[in-house]
């Protein structure tokens, strides 16, 4: 690229920025970037009106959605062998430091008895999946904010040793966030989504100071991408089948089916199996890792019979009938490439919806990874 050419991308990078007042940059060949579901109006919209701004979003994604979910659940229950699961989200501790209106977990909210994981059964579950040949996504992550284990670290280092071609992501909601603990953990993950919760559409002072470093030292982050995403602290989101404070299910049944159960293998502190992330007050139960070997619950009758009956719709499922949660991207995308015999593609989706690089690993040195650019999916993502 020419020197006038630079010089002209340059400007129009800062007429971008200087346009929005924060610097949502959209390339994906950053090692950090600034999203928002329709960017200050959507964040707006949700402030100002958040029971629309809500159901319109969900209309939007049932919408788009519904179809390629249905198609999925069928392909699934068709195959002769289980398949793996997609995402495997293992909440390492059950708490929270934020104040989310949607969210059970917030500090204001929280029912839950305290957990946090053993390490024995961390190393067990993470063993097992190395064992399964697991290469999907991860995520050590739940209705909490994994910063507040302090082994964090390291137990994404176990995984990323045991599980090296899994697309580990981190979320985090920022509270506690420092450029000294992305440069501990960037190792070990793929990526990091920083959900910025937040009254205005500004970044918290920790986050913006992460930013503008990582903006100009984006050679130390070559091989992490890092979303920051612009939340609304009291949105209106999902009724997560009735345990969202700020939005409680009402008698409407829903008769979509539903993603979750197909893709995700929720795993809490105890080594319960739940049925997903809306399973927020602990409920559903198919099985404790401590006594049965993970892959056997993902493909016992018990957790298959939940899918079954998801499949003709979540009305027929007691604990889904009333929940109105819908994938916002991410794992319809992930369902598709599966669909089309890309699972390799599948797993090198960016986590949470987010659209990320794709950092190649080689085998030359254990933890050593190559970062390469390839064409993703992208989202912009609402729901959490």
């Amino acid at each position: 690229m020419s020197r006038r050419k630079r010089r002209i991308q340059q400007r129009s990078i800062e007429r971008r920025d200087a346009q929005i007042g924060m610097g949502e940059r959209k390339f994906r060949d950053m090692s950090i970037r600034i999203s928002s579901f329709m960017g200050r109006f959507g964040f707006e919209a949700r402030r100002i009106a958040p029971n629309l701004a809500s159901g319109a979003y969900l209309k939007l994604q049932f919408a788009m959605r519904g179809h390629d979910g249905d198609e999925y659940c069928r392909w699934f229950l068709e195959q002769p062998q289980i398949p793996m699961p997609q995402v495997v989200n293992i909440e390492t501790i059950n708490r929270c430091n934020s104040t989310c209106a949607f969210c059970t977990a917030n500090v204001h909210a929280e029912k839950r008895p305290f957990r946090k994981i053993s390490d024995d059964l961390y190393r067990s579950i993470i063993d097992q999946l190395a064992d399964w040949g697991y290469g999907g996504h991860l995520t050590l992550y739940g209705n909490n904010e994994p910063l507040l284990d302090t082994g964090i670290v390291e137990k994404h280092r176990y995984a990323r040793e045991k599980l090296p071609e899994s697309f580990i992501f981190m979320s985090t909601n920022g509270l506690l966030l420092t450029l000294d603990r992305i440069r501990e953990v960037q190792p070990y993950i793929d990526q990091l989504i920083i959900n910025n919760y937040a009254e205005e559409y500004k970044l918290h002072d920790n986050i913006r100071q992460i930013y503008d470093y990582v903006r100009t030292h984006e050679e130390e982050f070559r091989d992490i991408e890092i979303i920051i995403q612009m939340r609304y602290l009291q949105e209106v989101l999902t009724n997560r089948a009735g345990s969202s404070p700020n939005k409680k299910a009402t008698e409407k049944v829903y008769t979509k089916t539903c993603l979750l159960p197909f893709t995700d293998l929720w795993i809490t502190p105890n080594g319960t199996v739940g049925i997903c992330c809306c399973d927020n007050l602990e409920v559903t139960d198919f099985g404790d890792v401590n006594k049965t070997p993970l892959r056997e619950i993902w493909e016992g009758e018990k957790l298959q019979a939940a899918r079954r009956a998801i499949a003709q719709g979540r009305d027929r499922y007691p604990f889904c009938k009333n929940c109105d949660f819908i994938d916002a991207g991410f794992r319809t995308a992930v369902a598709r490439a599966v669909m089309d015999g890309d699972q390799a593609g599948a797993n090198r989706i960016g986590g949470e919806g987010a659209p990320a690089r794709t950092p190649c690993r080689l085998p030359f040195g254990k933890g050593r990874r190559l970062p390469c650019v390839r064409r993703r999916l992208s989202f912009s993502l609402s729901a959490p």
